[in-house]
């Protein structure tokens, strides 16, 4: 136990002395590293190429392009656009022109937060990459399809970097405990609870890791339960953890207030959770959910101003796109209700799963060729705009010997009243049409 409280007040953070060495020591993105993925083709051929590395905090953006320094022995020189201006790059290609002149070695140029250079900050670096004395890198948290100037973006291939799945943080964990806290001994609601506070992030992890390591020394103890790692980190937790009750319970409380048509409880659980740090675009996901199961046809106008929320933060992001996130989730609060779709689609489902495979009836199959013709295929089906009304009356649409259904049943709510209307009215032509 010495040898744990014992350390030296300094030492290197968690996060560099965990940096990968190797590509095979990187953590999650195997789509992209994995044998013969796009990147693992790049490593292995020598030949670097510039780049978009587009994805979420604390993924290996920055970890990925000092591998590909190491692996193509060049120079790096890292940029960060949220310090930088001209004069930087400026510098920066003085540096690489240097290099090349004195030692033929390449540069790679490494942009971080790229997306925030304006577009003469970008275009100050073509003229370098079109001529190859640097191999552009840049990472962003950005669409690179908005945020990136399409004469950039054309001399560069995007990479599509994911967050860390669970097991992948799971990986971390136990290599940043074997490495840093071997005497540190983790209950497993306390590994749970710290990977479910990281949220995809790795970065993240072990900067929750060191703090638990320095609440530990304080505190002079080395089993770390869930309740010390609550305690231990109570100033800097989300209100929510992605894989905790508090989590699902939160998304629970809005799609209820949703449902139940109070805008005002819906706007402060979609509040709660983006102050508690939660992916906007999760939460739109789920909105998207709301506005087919809980509006449907009822107004079907919701269905498009939620996916026009998604879209509308992924081209803004955040703060700014935050609000037509807000906006859709009070469109939906007080928009007109039915699970009349969901209900239908679900028992539609479930006879599916339980039936046989029907036939497709003769009247109804495509006929392109004279055999098909000859077969009976298309023969008697009757085309719906020659008839009146554009309503074949009697017309039966499904498999020869399946029992009627009646799976969706529209509410007299919004839209759907008139729908309901006309599917009456529709019914009504076919009882005539089969009685005569």
């Amino acid at each position: 136990m010495s040898d744990l409280f014992e350390q030296p007040e300094t030492y290197a953070p968690l996060a560099e002395v965990l940096r990968p060495r190797t590509p095979d020591e990187v953590v999650g993105q195997t789509h992209l590293l994995g044998p013969g993925k796009p990147l693992r083709l790049a490593f292995d051929s020598g030949k670097p190429h510039s780049m978009i590395l587009w994805g979420p905090p604390g993924v290996g953006k920055t970890t990925l392009a000092r591998l590909m320094s190491d692996s193509f022995d060049a120079d790096f020189i890292a940029l960060s656009a949220v310090f930088s201006g001209v004069k930087d790059i400026r510098e920066a290609i003085a540096r690489a022109e240097l290099t090349r002149s004195q030692s033929g070695r390449r540069t790679i140029l490494f942009v971080d937060e790229v997306h925030r250079f304006n577009k003469a900050q970008q275009d100050a670096f073509l003229p370098y990459v079109e001529s190859g004395l640097v191999t552009f890198i840049g990472a962003t948290t950005e669409n690179p399809s908005f945020e990136v100037n399409g004469a950039l973006l054309s001399r560069a291939s995007v990479y599509v970097l994911k967050s860390l799945t669970e097991e992948e943080l799971d990986e971390l964990f136990a290599r940043a405990q074997r490495t840093a806290f071997p005497d540190l001994l983790f209950a497993g609601e306390a590994r749970s609870r710290l990977i479910g506070f990281a949220d995809g992030d790795a970065r993240r992890l072990l900067n929750l890791l060191e703090q638990i390591r320095t609440a530990a020394q304080t505190a002079q103890r080395t089993d770390i339960d869930a309740g010390f790692v609550d305690d231990a980190l109570s100033r800097n937790l989300r209100r929510f953890d992605k894989g905790g009750d508090a989590f699902y319970d939160q998304i629970s409380a809005l799609h209820k207030s949703v449902r139940g048509s109070s805008p005002d409880a819906a706007l402060y659980w979609l509040v709660r959770m983006l102050d508690g740090g939660a992916d906007p675009l999760y939460l739109g996901r789920r909105i998207v959910r709301m506005a087919v199961e809980d509006i449907g046809l009822a107004d079907p106008r919701a269905l498009d101003i939620a996916l026009n929320a998604c879209s509308t933060y992924e081209r803004l992001g955040s703060p700014e796109g935050e609000l037509a996130i807000a906006q859709a989730v009070i469109f939906l609060a007080c928009a007109a209700k039915s699970n009349a779709v969901y209900v239908a689609y679900n028992s539609a489902r479930k006879f599916v799963s339980e039936d046989g495979s029907r036939p497709v009836p003769p009247h109804l199959r495509n006929a392109p060729t004279r055999l098909m013709k000859d077969m009976g295929f298309g023969k008697a089906y009757r085309y719906a705009h020659d008839e009146p009304e554009a309503y074949a009356a009697g017309e039966d649409y499904l498999p020869e010997g399946m029992p009627s259904v009646n799976w969706y049943e529209p509410t007299g709510r919004g839209l759907e009243a008139k729908i309901a209307e006309k599917l009456a009215h529709l019914r009504e032509l076919d009882r005539k049409r089969r009685k005569a």
